[in-house]
């Protein structure tokens, strides 16, 4: 069962898909499989191409091609590991199935969270993709409340300056300021 996004998600922070693959009929492939997933479907169709894509946007996960030309998935794995910003961007490996056996722990010794032999089952492939859209939601969530917690720490330490002082506050300007960081301790509470 697919969640719909939070009406509180923007469409910049939606829950992108990067499906990164050199032939077209294994990405029309994917989005027909992922396509009743209602996310933002992003192609790519070389290593290069998945690495500028994700230096652009966030992505909640990443379905990777083991063999492409020039930048292979396995190198392409290892960028996206290397930076910051991307490196904790599960990385769904998706390859032939007479791929060589060691591909898969090399695959996993490269970051990723899992690892596909083509032909895969879709319905497989779109509850593994459901779970990272979830749990990338999740740490947006996590991360917007971490961002009220700290407006919040930084109005009450505020507030607890003004009250240190010499001077007695102006009270009406005082009770607005708790009646707001009150609004804003409920706010979080409510989600």
């Amino acid at each position: 069962m697919t969640t719909a996004p939070s009406t509180e998600e923007t469409a910049d922070e939606r829950a992108g898909i990067l499906l990164v693959d050199d032939l077209e009929d294994n990405l029309i492939a994917l989005e027909a499989v992922l396509g009743s997933l209602n996310e933002p479907l992003v192609r790519a169709r070389s290593g290069e191409e998945a690495m500028k894509a994700l230096l652009r946007r966030r992505f909640a996960v990443v379905l990777l091609d083991v063999r492409m030309p020039g930048m292979d998935g396995f190198e392409t794995a290892a960028n996206i590991k290397r930076l910051d910003q991307t490196k904790d961007v599960p990385i769904i490996f998706l390859t032939g199935a007479d791929d060589d056996s060691g591909y898969a722990f090399r695959g996993y010794a490269t970051g990723a969270a899992d690892y596909l032999t083509k032909p895969f089952d879709p319905w497989v492939l779109r509850a593994k993709v459901n779970v990272f859209l979830e749990l990338h939601r999740k740490t947006r969530q996590l991360e917007r409340e971490q961002a009220d917690c700290d407006r919040l720490r930084s109005r009450l330490s505020a507030l607890e300056e003004q009250l240190s002082g010499d001077t007695l506050p102006d009270l009406a300007a005082l009770r607005a300021q708790v009646r707001e960081l009150r609004r804003l301790a409920g706010a979080g509470r409510a989600r």
